[in-house]
């Protein structure tokens, strides 16, 4: 396993994470608590160092579940938490998405109230979690400088959402030098990766960026085929049925990404992002321990050559030569699309 710093914190990250939403949660899966505590200390001897969980994952059950899982080997690895959903307040209704909450004096109650779940006296990145662009304001910054000088945390970020926003907030992280800016970014779905990339060249800007998803829901790692019949409740169950009709098909192209016994499709999805400078850790959705095997090892798997990055460029640009609507022609805004219009993507805001 290899490992990167996040931004210029001097917080040291394993290239392959693990995303705690499936610890204490059954959006991606159900599995028991014990289950769950196994997967995480079973990571940690696969060589993953970085665990990134949040508050509002199962109110808090979560931080609490990981906080046991790793309090015996604290000092040897990274756990990043994140804010700003106020679950204390508000029931959990399905999978909506609960109220948000960004004043500066809840934000470092919730950050207490985390490091006594975690079991910790400090967390080595907060991230604010999926905070619009106008939430995040000088009070809030401020804050975050406070939190670091109090020594309850050690780096700062910003986990953005589909759903809530997107080139606006992370564009601002950026220019703000966060530590890292977390986001949905795969072969498959580039536009805001690619966008970001731009951003840090531009800006000078130390930030990391950190991909979850690298598999795209299932469709690259073949854990969702065409056979496939998701459970009720799975989070993958939301992207239309045009998303994997499209996406088996892009997949096929992708074929030239696998090397026999050296490299999968799973390996290489990650890789690919892992070739990427300003990428420090990748996020995938942990489900066994066999995916642990095989996902923990693309740090070390052979690294696309530029002629395998250069052919995935021209078939993002060129949509895989696929003439077919994907169901998902909407990146989300929260500035009414001004933010998409102004990096010149074409895409519209979501209603």
């Amino acid at each position: 396993m290899q490992h990167s710093e996040l931004g210029d914190s001097g917080v040291e990250v394993s290239e392959v994470g693990f995303g705690a939403w499936v610890v204490g949660t059954d959006w991606w899966g159900d599995r028991s608590e014990d289950d769950a505590i196994e997967m995480v200390r079973y990571a940690v001897e696969q060589g993953i160092t970085y665990f990134d969980t949040g508050d509002v994952y199962g109110h808090g059950r979560s931080e609490e579940l990981l906080g046991e899982a790793l309090s015996d080997v604290r000092d040897e690895v990274t756990i990043a938490t994140k804010v700003g959903y106020d679950f204390y307040n508000n029931p959990q209704a399905g999978h909506g998405e609960l109220p948000k909450e960004m004043d500066p004096e809840y934000l470092r109650e919730a950050v207490h109230k985390s490091l006594e779940r975690l079991e910790i006296d400090s967390v080595d990145v907060l991230q604010l979690h999926n905070a619009d662009v106008d939430e995040i304001t000088p009070d809030v910054l401020e804050l975050l400088d406070e939190l670091e000088e109090d020594g309850l945390i050690d780096a700062t970020g910003l986990a953005l959402g589909p759903s809530i926003g997107w080139l606006a907030e992370g564009d601002l992280a950026i220019e703000e030098e966060f530590d890292s800016v977390q986001l949905v970014w795969n072969v498959l779905e580039q536009e805001v990766g690619n966008h970001f990339l731009e951003t840090i060249e531009r800006t000078g800007s130390s930030t990391s960026l950190i991909p979850r998803v690298p598999h795209s829901s299932g469709i690259l790692n073949e854990q969702v085929t065409p056979d496939t019949e998701l459970g009720e409740g799975d989070h993958r169950g939301f992207r239309p049925e045009e998303w994997y009709e499209t996406g088996w098909e892009k997949l096929e192209k992708l074929r030239f990404l696998e090397r026999d016994g050296e490299r999968t499709m799973g390996q290489a999805s990650i890789a690919w992002l892992l070739s990427h400078e300003s990428v420090a850790t990748v996020t995938p959705t942990f489900r066994t321990t066999d995916d642990i095997d095989e996902w923990a090892a693309a740090s070390d798997v052979p690294k696309l050559s530029d002629e395998e990055m250069a052919r995935v460029a021209e078939l993002y640009e060129n949509d895989f030569e696929i003439d077919r609507d994907d169901g998902m022609d909407s990146l989300r805004s929260s500035v009414d699309g001004e933010d998409i219009e102004s990096a010149g993507l074409d895409k519209l805001a979501a209603d």
